[in-house]
């Protein structure tokens, strides 16, 4: 257990980000794959409202909770599903 009244200031912040970046994820988690699912329901206008939706939150997350390319290729990838519907 902390001792210093700085280290228990840290424990409070550190747990205060972990709950924000674990919302974060989620929230990055959920709209990826409402994404993959209207991709997979074959209606190109839901997955394309799906996809603004997701490149938003997973760009908004660069930096943060992932890395920039990692969110970057997330993107890219989902972009391609998404085009595949013709």
């Amino acid at each position: 257990m902390a001792n210093h009244k700085s280290a228990k200031k840290r424990i409070l912040v550190t747990a205060k980000k972990n709950a924000v970046n674990t919302a974060r994820r989620s929230s990055v988690k959920t709209s990826v794959k409402k994404v993959v699912k209207a991709v997979e329901s074959n209606v190109k206008a839901a997955a394309a409202a799906a996809l603004r939706d997701a490149e938003s939150k997973i760009m908004k997350s660069a930096g943060k909770i992932m890395p920039k390319k990692r969110a970057a290729r997330k993107v890219s990838r989902l972009v391609k599903k998404v085009n595949k519907i013709a």
